[in-house]
């Protein structure tokens, strides 16, 4: 499997790919800001929206105006991680799906991940545990596959709450099992480490912010070589960045530009010097995707919410997928009478 950048030239098929991959960009961050912009209060600054924001849910609480539209709808993000822990008394449970395509020339990649993760709070707001369970299928080369990924449990602890300049800030720290087949690419094949750093803050009554910053590593990976032996164990660590902006049109109704660069550690199969044996070198990869998408909510009786989102993810680097398209349901409500007023 070849794909554009990996070679030692550059031929027209990946020229013309890189051409269109930023045609592409350019024409999705010019919608969408046309969209976002033309708000007067975006323009209006930090310091003042702050307050309009702080002064509307004041008057809110005392039936003076309505909740500013940027409290409709949070920690509903699809790539990335929103700094906001479950109330009280409140479950969520998220449902995504992410199809991918990357173009090779004669044989496209195509992928399918679909993921299932549920939050609890524990004690207080200030303590979350979920977990995540992903599932993949695979089509490369004319190769199907499908199975069960690295399953996640997660803790999150709200450090700050969004108040006056200070954003909210909720660490996450996930421990990453080994449960997906790593001989068939669906896992890593060792007991994994997870650390996010996710900040958000509201930067108009319509417009807010999120922030991550994360690392994962993998102790003890091995790769099985072309001639069947297994490699020597060796360390991997990962990195990724990430940000968003949403702005909200309505209470119900969100736009949401993200972008997300992953800089994974990997393990490539090459010769010795000597052209006798295999060996295995670490190679950093640059997954890079800016994807624009829309969200919007249903309030339903006895606190039930449910949100459902569309995004279209975009390639930048040549390791990422070309494009594809992003699903996302969320279901929240209450798990005892006596929720958070």
């Amino acid at each position: 499997m070849r794909r554009c950048g990996h070679s030692t030239g550059i031929d027209a098929d990946c020229g013309d790919a890189r051409k269109n991959r930023r045609a592409r960009l350019r024409l999705v961050l010019a919608v969408y800001l046309l969209f976002v912009w033309h708000d007067p209060d975006a323009a209006s600054g930090a310091a003042d929206s702050s307050r309009l924001a702080n002064a509307g849910r004041a008057a809110s609480t005392v039936g003076e105006a309505p909740t500013p539209p940027v409290d409709g709808i949070r920690d509903n993000s699809f790539l990335i991680e929103e700094a906001y822990n479950q109330e009280m008394g409140v479950v969520q449970h998220i449902f995504t799906s992410l199809f991918g395509l990357r173009q090779q020339g004669s044989a496209d990649e195509r992928s399918w991940d679909l993921s299932f993760t549920q939050e609890w709070p524990v004690f207080s707001q200030a303590h979350q545990l979920s977990y995540t369970v992903p599932y993949a299928f695979l089509d490369d080369e004319g190769e199907h596959g499908s199975g069960l990924g690295d399953m996640l449990l997660n803790y999150r602890y709200q450090l700050t709450m969004e108040a006056g300049a200070w954003p909210a800030i909720s660490p996450r720290f996930s421990l990453i099992f080994p449960s997906g087949d790593d001989d068939r690419g669906f896992g890593n094949g060792v007991l994994g480490y997870q650390f996010n750093f996710p900040l958000s803050k509201t930067l108009t009554d319509r417009l807010y912010a999120n922030l991550n910053a994360g690392l994962t590593f993998l102790p003890g990976t091995q790769f099985e070589l072309s001639d069947g032996r297994r490699s020597e164990e060796k360390d991997l660590l990962h990195f990724s960045v990430g940000g968003s902006l949403i702005y909200a049109v309505t209470e119900t109704l969100n736009l949401m530009i993200e972008a997300v660069g992953n800089f994974d550690q990997e393990l490539k199969e090459s010769a010795t010097p000597s052209g006798r044996g295999l060996r295995l070198d670490r190679r950093r990869g640059s997954d890079v995707v800016v994807s624009p998408g829309v969200r919007w909510a249903m309030n339903l009786p006895d606190d039930l919410q449910m949100v459902y989102g569309v995004a279209v993810p975009i390639g930048v680097t040549d390791e990422a997928i070309d494009y594809g398209v992003f699903l996302y349901l969320s279901i929240e409500h209450p798990f005892h009478r006596g929720k958070t007023e």
